[in-house]
C-alpha cells in the first residue's frame, strides 16, 4: 500500500491547548476514517491506527512489513477505556494501573472485547497502555478511541526515537507523520502479564523490574524471553528486532572487541563499534559510535536506537557491540542489543 501524500504535522509538545490544535484535530480525524498515523510517545514514535477496525490494523501490518502473528498494543487516554476491553483485572493490575499510568508500562488482561481480532493475533488477550507524552493522550483524547500502534519503523529495524526515523522507513507507506520532537526514555514499554497469579514481565522496558516489585511484591519474569521460536504473547518477544543494516555482533570482552577489529579490517571489511561516551577513543575502528553514558545507562537508552541507525548511514560491513550490566533498564538495553545480534554473543 502507498500513499501520494504523507501529511506531516509540527507541533509544540508543550502548548497547553494541544488538542485544540489543528494538526490533532486533523490527525484524529483521519485515525477515526481508520486510516494509520505515526506519533510521538515518552518511549519510542508509534503507528497508530482504530483498535476496533480490521482494515485499520492490515494497513499497520502492511505498512511495516510486521508478522500477523505478532500482536499489537492498544493505546488508550484513560483507565476507564482501557477496563471496558479487558474480561478481568486482578488486584495486583489496577495497583500497577495507578501507579505507572500514564507511562512506559503495558499490561496484558484476558480480554480483547471491542476491538480487531488482527490487534491480539488470536491469542484471546489484549495488551493496553497509557502513554505519558501530551502529543500522544490529546490524539487519544481527540479521537476518543483506542489507538492500535507498534513502533513507526519497518518491521526488524531500529525503533523511531524522532520523526526523522519515521520519514524514513515509512514516508509514502502511511497517512500521517506527527513531529512532536525527541522521544524521552528511547526504548518501549516494558510488557507485564497480568493473567496469572502473579504479574509476569513479558518485554523488559521504561519500568523496571525492581520499580514493579516495589508497589506489588513479587514479579516473575518469562523463561521464553530469550527465546525465538515461540509464539509471542507479547510485542517483541519473536522475530530478530532492531537490527542496523550490517552484520551485528555483542561481544562481552573489551579486549576480544580490539582482536576482532583488527582481524576483521585485514579482511579488508570496514568495522563499527558501538561503545559509551567513556570509552570511544580507545577503539581503533572505522566508525566509532558513542551510545551514552555506562555510567548513566539511562543515557543509553535513549540514544539507543539512534546509535543503531546512524551505523545505516556510515557504509560498515560488520558491528562489534559491548555489552551492559542486566540490573535496573540495563535489562531493557540487554534485551534490545541481544535480539538486534539475532542472539549472536562472543562470550
Amino acid at each position: 500500500m502507498s500513499y501520494k501524500q504523507t501529511y506531516q504535522w509540527v507541533v509544540d509538545k508543550n502548548n497547553e491547548n494541544l488538542r485544540k490544535t489543528k494538526e490533532i484535530k486533523d490527525a484524529a480525524l483521519l485515525i477515526n476514517q481508520n486510516e494509520i498515523i505515526a506519533f510521538p510517545t515518552e518511549t519510542v514514535y508509534g503507528l497508530g491506527g482504530n483498535a476496533k477496525n480490521d482494515e485499520a490494523i492490515k494497513k499497520i501490518f502492511a505498512a511495516k512489513g510486521r508478522p500477523s502473528d505478532n500482536p499489537l498494543i492498544v493505546h488508550v487516554a484513560t483507565i476507564e477505556q482501557a477496563t471496558q476491553l479487558v474480561t478481568n483485572e486482578p488486584a495486583y493490575a489496577k495497583t500497577l494501573m495507578k501507579t505507572f499510568w500514564p507511562g512506559p508500562l503495558t499490561l496484558v488482561f484476558t480480554g480483547g472485547k471491542d476491538v480487531s481480532p488482527y490487534v491480539t493475533a488470536g491469542l484471546g488477550t489484549i495488551a493496553i497502555r497509557i502513554p505519558d507524552h501530551p502529543v500522544a493522550l490529546a490524539l487519544l483524547e481527540e479521537a476518543n478511541l483506542p489507538v492500535a500502534a507498534p513502533s513507526a519503523n519497518q518491521s526488524g529495524k531500529p525503533s523511531p526515537t524522532a520523526a526523522k526515523h519515521v520519514q524514513t522507513d515509512l514516508l509514502g507507506r502511511i497517512s500521517g507523520i506527527i513531529d512532536g520532537g525527541d522521544t524521552g526514555v528511547g526504548v518501549e514499554s516494558t510488557v507485564v502479564d497480568c493473567t496469572g497469579v502473579y504479574p509476569m514481565i513479558l518485554r523488559p522496558g521504561g519500568v523496571t523490574k525492581e520499580q514493579l516489585e516495589a508497589v506489588v511484591g513479587r514479579v516473575d519474569v518469562d523463561e521464553s524471553l530469550s527465546q525465538h521460536d515461540v509464539a509471542p504473547k507479547s510485542p517483541g518477544m519473536k522475530y530478530t528486532h532492531y537490527a542496523p543494516n550490517a552484520d551485528f555482533i555483542l561481544v562481552e570482552n573489551e579486549d576480544m572487541i580490539h582482536e576482532l577489529i583488527q582481524s576483521q579490517q585485514q579482511e579488508g571489511l570496514r568495522v563499527g563499534v558501538l561503545t559509551t561516551e567513556e570509552q570511544k577513543d580507545k577503539y581503533k575502528a572505522d566508525v566509532v559510535i558513542a551510545c551514552g553514558y555506562r555510567a548513566d545507562v539511562t543515557t543509553v537508552a535513549k540514544q539507543l536506537y539512534d546509535s543503531l541507525r546512524a551505523f545505516n548511514e556510515k557504509n560498515v560491513d560488520i558491528i562489534f557491540s559491548e555489552t551492559f550490566p542486566k540490573v535496573g533498564v540495563g535489562v531493557a538495553i540487554m534485551n534490545r542489543l541481544e535480539k538486534a545480534a539475532g542472539g549472536i554473543i562472543i562470550r
